[in-house]
């Protein structure tokens, strides 16, 4: 019964995402076409990147509202280094990853040592980081990047956009972490027994902080991908993009609870909110609306995702 449950689940968002765009292409005829289908994935490649990372955080039950900041904190200190420091292509990248990974990390050490609650934690360096944007920026934009550098967000390789082929190799290699490696087994093990994988012999703590610092690296590559996309570091860049990437992951069918969910679903419910905010464009619907349908869907996930549990419960 839990594993029919499972599987109707696993197949009821692709066939969502089906409905959706036989209705798009049927409301508008520019909807299904390679050109817009390519935008799609585009548009939602940065936060197709990011949430990799948060599943991983959801899957043990945690939250992760620093993503947003890092998103925006990278596209900030990126910029910074290559136009006002100077700094190599390359190595402002390295650097800018590894202190998006060192974010991460700093959110798993305050939650695994002093059992503060995620969602606090992460909502703390979420204003922390937000702030440094802005004072290391002055609220101004930075620009001046180099035509390579742009390539990452703007460039082809063959007829394929770069920043889909960067998502695509970002969630190759999530799913490996998650179904070829022990530590994706300890992900689920924390997720659905905390105190059941400590006793077995999980070290939770250093799970955790992998975890996290895992969160912050992949917030990291959306936010280099969507600097070179958009041409220019902005301190509101990565503003409200923790909410959209809980939204995608929820929606694909990783449980709030942890314990549960599949990359394969994550990439189903990113794809559904861009397949519906592209349509809604298109239909010329206000933003305003598409902020109260997004809102809906994320109630609706999780309710389903709490209706479920229930009733596994009782099985």
């Amino acid at each position: 019964m839990k594993n029919s449950v499972r599987v109707l689940k696993e197949q009821a968002i692709f066939v969502v995402l089906i409905i959706l765009f036989i209705f798009f292409s049927c409301a508008s005829s520019d909807f299904l076409t390679a050109s817009n289908l390519l935008n799609i994935a585009r548009q939602v490649s940065i936060l197709g990147i990011a949430s990799v990372g948060m599943t991983y955080v959801i899957l043990i039950g945690g939250i992760d509202l620093s993503t947003g900041s890092i998103i925006t904190f990278v596209n900030i200190i990126t910029a910074y280094f290559m136009v006002n420091m100077k700094i190599d292509l390359w190595l402002a990248i390295l650097i800018s990853l590894i202190i998006s990974t060192a974010i991460g990390f700093l959110n798993g050490f305050m939650v695994a040592n002093f059992n503060m609650p995620a969602l606090i934690v992460t909502f703390a360096t979420q204003i922390i980081f937000e702030g440094l944007a802005y004072i290391i920026s002055g609220g101004m934009p930075i620009f001046g990047f180099s035509e390579t550098f742009t390539q990452i967000g703007q460039g082809y390789l063959g007829p394929i956009p770069i920043p889909i082929i960067i998502m695509a190799v970002v969630f190759a290699i999530g799913a490996f972490i998650l179904n070829k490696t022990y530590f994706g087994r300890y992900f689920y093990a924390l997720g659905g027994n905390e105190t059941a994988s400590q006793l077995s012999g999980i070290r939770v703590r250093k799970v955790k902080y992998l975890i996290y610092s895992l969160s912050g690296f992949f917030a990291g590559v959306a936010g280099i991908v969507m600097l070179a996309r958009t041409n220019s570091g902005q301190p509101t860049a990565g503003k409200g993009y923790e909410f959209k990437v809980i939204t995608d992951v929820v929606l694909g069918g990783v449980s709030v609870a942890g314990g549960s969910g599949r990359l394969s679903g994550v990439i189903a419910g990113v794809l559904i909110m861009g397949v519906l905010e592209n349509g809604m464009v298109l239909l010329n619907i206000s933003s305003y609306v598409q902020m109260v349908v997004e809102g809906i869907i994320l109630a609706f996930a999780v309710g389903f995702d709490c209706v479920q549990k229930k009733g596994l419960l009782k099985v």
